[in-house]
């Protein structure tokens, strides 16, 4: 049956046109979960005036908002950490330390699937709540097999229990666990054995690692991306986050979908990115937590032409941050981005992150019916605000949820 979205101005996000590919007085029409007609009300076909409209009585519609890199699988907490931070510890020294990503593997390993995914599913209503429809989930706590596996069944799962759609990262080379002192040995017996293992159970959308002095260096993740491409997965990677590791130009060269964090980029990774067509996904919260002063060089990204997304990267120690809301202001006024680009960010380009434009990321005939209304009447709105959640109701795939 068709359905039929009328009476306030639509932001397709579609590229080409107005900003925000606004519609004044706009009307969406959508049929067993796609997109039929998007344009002025005005100009609505014969075949759906007729059918009983939605009227949204002023409020703004856009595409359901796309989160693309999280970690929302995982044991535990890290505010212990936090507080060290707070007193002066870096980064790198509390994962020096034993704590980080380790002391997050501790817990996941201890945690079985149903205490993990009644976890994560905390932090995926926060998410939908606010108009999210498709996020990434990433393994990378476990570290071992049978852990690693065990987060990327959970995440399958949460697509099950709540209407949104999920899609997985393997992220295994993510730290190295105490059990191995050799990098060399851990990716063979563990990331690249276990990718073959994910990958033959249907549990595996993409692969990713983290590329960082204190990870795995590029020659590391280079053959971790070379089994990818075997498999026919593509990559992603964190990049160039702590220091400049050259993470940005190996994930161009390996044609990455995405690089993420970027704050020690420079214009040649950023021209470099430009030609594979790597969307460059920034995470604000991180920087944020981690009080850095480096911020990603958006304006050498914006300069070269680079598609940038912004994603919560919500991960129980660098941003515990469960509202995309939040992400995009705070890329607005810590990056500089302007209220479109965040925007653009969380839908159209977070959606070629993931591999999914010609799904999802904008209100385009043929597309998934993933749509949010929101108490506001300009886009800007949802940039501007700060802890105000404005959403009206959300469609995923047409459906109501």
């Amino acid at each position: 049956m068709d359905r039929l979205i009328v009476g306030g101005p639509v932001a397709t996000m579609a590229p080409g046109g107005a900003r925000y590919g606004l519609i004044e007085d706009g009307a969406v029409a959508h049929r067993d979960g796609r997109i039929t007609f998007v344009g002025r009300r005005a100009d609505l076909p014969a075949a759906l005036a007729d059918i009983p409209p939605t009227d949204v009585g002023g409020r703004l519609v856009t595409p359901g908002l796309v989160d693309c890199h999280t970690h929302v699988v995982f044991g535990g907490n890290r505010a212990a950490e936090f507080e060290m931070r707070l007193e002066g510890a870096s980064y790198e020294e509390v994962a020096r330390a034993g704590g980080g990503i380790l002391s997050t593997m501790r817990a996941t390993r201890a945690a079985d699937e149903a205490t993990l995914l009644e976890a994560a599913l905390w932090r995926v209503d926060a998410l939908i709540g606010e108009g999210v429809t498709t996020m990434e989930v990433k393994s990378g706590y476990g570290l071992n097999i049978a852990d690693e596996i065990k987060m990327l069944r959970v995440a399958r799962r949460i697509a099950e229990e709540r209407p949104v759609r999920i899609v997985t990262s393997w992220l295994a080379a993510h730290a190295l666990p105490p059990e191995y002192d050799e990098r060399a040995r851990y990716i063979e017996e563990v990331v690249l054995a276990g990718l073959d293992r994910a990958h033959s159970e249907g549990l595996v959308d993409a692969v990713d690692a983290f590329c960082e002095g204190i990870a795995f260096s590029s020659d590391d993740v280079a053959g971790v991306f070379d089994r990818a491409l075997s498999l026919g997965l593509p990559v992603k990677l964190h990049a160039e986050q702590l220091s400049h590791a050259g993470g940005a130009a190996l994930a161009a060269r390996y044609g990455a979908l995405s690089a993420d964090h970027l704050e020690f980029i420079d214009e040649a990774d950023a021209a470099a990115m430009a030609r594979a067509g790597t969307v460059a996904v920034l995470l604000p919260g991180a920087c944020y937590t981690l009080r850095q002063a480096e911020k990603p060089n958006v304006a050498a990204l914006r300069s070269a032409g680079v598609r940038m997304a912004v994603a919560t990267d919500c991960n129980p120690g660098s941003s515990p941050l469960t509202s995309l809301l939040l992400a995009l202001n705070m890329a607005a006024t810590l990056f500089r981005l302007t209220p479109e680009e965040a925007l653009v960010g969380a839908t159209r380009h977070a959606a070629a992150a993931l591999g999914l434009g010609d799904e999802i990321g904008t209100l385009e005939v043929g597309k998934c019916a993933d749509i949010a209304v929101w108490n506001v009447t300009a886009p800007a709105e949802l940039v501007y605000r700060i802890g105000f959640n404005p959403l009206d109701t959300r469609l995923f795939a047409g459906h109501p949820g």
